[in-house]
């Protein structure tokens, strides 16, 4: 199950093993809320994102046997780039699915660090995670999911929700990336565990709104339809795990389309000067548009990465 204690263990375990990101002042988003705003740039972390938390976590509590056959998982980029780093450092083999739309720079981040990575047919997330389980399976190695698993939680979410509000103690309202859920649950877990009282924002591609859909119908939306998007981090279903965490701690759902997500990468390059992948402006765009609500208390917003192509970024910037 997931505890504070076991969030606890994963933020002391991976001190040393991953960056200790900063959290940074906001002033314009700060002038936008009439609150005191941070921004906690998780896209300075050591493989351009959040997810090598979780995967030093999860990788970790392999047995020799499985570390010796190795692990299959599935990726929109980043989970599988996490994968790749630590299975390198532990010589697990790994082979990693992405769909075929994968963003190329984080296609080319999991080839350079030599792991053996499939890039299917499949244009969406869902259709490649059951052709990649369907392999873990035909072979005989464990499949890591890139969020419906506990360690996977604690590792990314959780661990992440531990540095905020050790370095935001004011904080009282958290706005998350919203994908399978693997961050948002762990960080909404531990926030609410420690503050009753916060505020959970959890924002989603308008087109793609697995959260929003399965708080209405009551139950995980495991599978969506895919779509065309740069944002791939959050596109697709939620996994069971986390929609069990998040049916009782989410405030507000924001949906933003492509358009708002792309402004937000700009503003942040403009007002910041940092470069987050769309996956990760989609909390900026809920902040810029209103859509993430009235901010009356002070806020943290988490960006989750950085790593998004040339020509994606062309797209974007034109």
């Amino acid at each position: 199950m997931l505890t504070v204690e076991r969030i606890l263990a994963a933020a002391t375990f991976l001190k040393g093993r991953v960056i200790r990101t900063p959290v940074e002042a906001s002033r314009r988003l700060s002038e936008v809320a009439g609150v005191p705003v941070w921004l906690k740039l998780e896209s300075l972390q050591i493989t351009g994102s959040f997810k090598v938390r979780g995967a030093f976590v999860r990788m970790t509590e392999l047995s020799g046997d499985e570390r010796r056959r190795g692990v299959v998982t599935c990726s929109a980029g980043n989970h599988g780039k996490g994968i790749a780093y630590v299975s390198r450092l532990l010589s697990i083999p790994a082979r990693i699915y992405v769909p075929k739309t994968v963003d190329e720079a984080k296609y080319q981040g999991m080839l350079a660090m030599g792991a053996d990575v499939v890039r299917t047919d499949c244009p969406g997330y869902d259709e490649t995670e059951a052709l990649a389980r369907q392999e873990a399976r035909n072979v005989g190695r464990p499949f890591l999911s890139a969020f419906d698993d506990e360690s996977i939680m604690a590792g990314n979410g959780g661990s992440l929700a531990v540095e905020v509000l050790e370095d935001v103690p004011a904080a009282r309202t958290f706005v998350l990336p919203v994908g399978g859920g693997g961050l948002s649950a762990g960080f909404a877990f531990y926030a609410r565990e420690r503050i009753p009282d916060a505020r959970i924002v959890g924002c989603q591609h308008e087109l793609s709104p697995a959260l929003k859909l399965s708080l209405e119908r009551g139950e995980a939306v495991l599978s969506l339809p895919p779509i065309e998007t740069a944002a791939a981090g959050i596109e697709g279903g939620m996994g069971a795990l986390p929609f069990e965490v998040l049916r009782t701690r989410t405030d507000r759902v924001a949906l933003l389309s492509e358009e708002e997500i792309f402004e937000a990468v700009r503003w942040m390059l403009d007002e910041h000067q940092y470069l987050v992948e769309p996956s990760a402006a989609v909390t900026v765009a809920a902040c810029l548009t209103g859509k993430a609500g009235r901010l009356d208390s002070p806020t943290v917003v988490v960006l989750s990465g950085r790593n998004v192509s040339l020509g994606t970024l062309r797209r974007i910037l034109c």
